[in-house]
């Protein structure tokens, strides 16, 4: 198991989450040793630098800080979903966390099969070949709004631009992917509705649902390439949704020396020190909480199949800080992003998108 280094920091930023959801009447913290809480991950593996990594740092925060038992299989390919879901139901696993939309048939299979054992799934519901969202006592979908903290990226990046271009791909046509091009096509829109601009944006038309994808998680080569085809088109700030691909478009970003980076999952400031100095911001999921809730309430005896959604309003979703280019983005800019999180934390203003999170 290769080492995450960000996990310091979770544990640190969790601590206060852990106890703001303790129950007065709940079991004390610890006192089911015999729980066992695991997770099966996506292809990327748990050092992705995304959402694979953030769930992996949540099970590590969970094991440390509510003394369950834990156990991980790592995901080399599709192939290794069902068996990897198999193999932790025959290990014991009280609590089956699948990470990712690609794990939800074999996660439902497994959930199906399984009454007595409960399962949580990342990013999707679960749902049949039809894509109809199956009920399950036992299994609970952890989905995440992303279209909205994606609304003020695009919008920031509209903003930001020299260029007047800007640009996303996705590692698949998923919704867990599309969503966050969803909200970032919206907030490149509303900038130039707000301003009177054209800003023009590449990879993705939101009416058709049409734009481009590099068909794959995990060839860092492919993100490069296609950076570099936006880049050659104009584009100086690019927001990859491609998990470990999204590191060759950073790559990309870096030796143009003047194309900018929209992190996603993770704070990619933090998660990729190598390229800190190109990225403008990201758009998070806050994953490793909503693993570590899992894991509480099920030790807790307390698992429910009420879904998890994670919102700007509820802190599941956010627009990570400029970091260091908070000082050469405009006053105006941040607050013209502070007045419209505000309003879509209200209900204000509500982002559209085919691909938010469906649990019913």
């Amino acid at each position: 198991m290769k080492k995450i280094t960000s996990l310091a920091a979770i544990v640190a930023a969790s601590a206060l989450a852990l106890s703001a959801c303790s129950g007065g009447d709940s079991k004390s913290v610890g006192s089911n040793s015999d729980y066992k809480a695991c997770l099966v991950s996506d292809q990327g593996g748990w050092d992705d630098k995304s959402f694979n990594e953030s769930a992996f740092n949540g099970l590590k925060v969970a094991e440390k800080d509510l003394k369950v038992k834990t156990g991980t299989s790592e995901s080399k390919g599709v192939a290794d979903f069902g068996p990897n879901v198999d193999a932790q139901v025959a290990d014991g696993c009280n609590l089956i966390i699948g990470v990712g939309f690609m794990l939800a048939p074999a996660t439902l299979a497994a959930a199906q099969n399984n009454p007595d054992i409960n399962f949580a799934l990342i990013d999707s519901a679960f749902t049949d070949k039809d894509n109809k969202v199956v009920p399950l006592k036992n299994g609970r979908p952890l989905v995440f709004n992303t279209a909205e903290a994606a609304y003020l990226a695009g919008y920031a990046a509209a903003g930001m631009t020299k260029t007047g271009t800007v640009a996303t791909f996705g590692g698949m046509p998923i919704p867990s992917v599309t969503v966050f091009m969803d909200g970032f096509a919206d907030g490149v829109k509303a900038y130039n509705e707000a301003k009177g601009k054209n800003v023009k944006l590449l990879g993705w038309d939101k009416a058709a649902q049409t734009g481009s994808f590099t068909n794959s998680f995990e060839d860092q080569n492919l993100g490069k390439t296609q950076t570099q085809q936006f880049i050659d088109q104009g584009a100086d700030i690019v927001m990859p949704v491609a998990g470990p691909v999204g590191l060759g478009a950073a790559a990309a970003a870096k030796a143009d020396g003047k194309t900018l980076i929209v992190g996603v999952d993770s704070d990619w400031y933090e998660s990729t020190p190598d390229y800190k100095a190109i990225v403008l911001t990201s758009v998070m999921k806050q994953i490793d909480k909503s693993v570590i809730d899992t894991v509480k309430i099920g030790s807790e005896g307390k698992f429910t199949s009420e879904p998890y959604i994670g919102t700007l309003e509820n802190g599941g979703v956010s627009l990570a800080p400029f970091h260091d280019f908070d000082s050469k983005v405009p006053a105006d800019l941040k607050d013209e992003i502070k007045k419209l999180s505000d309003k879509i934390k209200s209900g204000d203003l509500k982002i559209e998108s085919k691909s938010s999170p469906k649990t019913k």
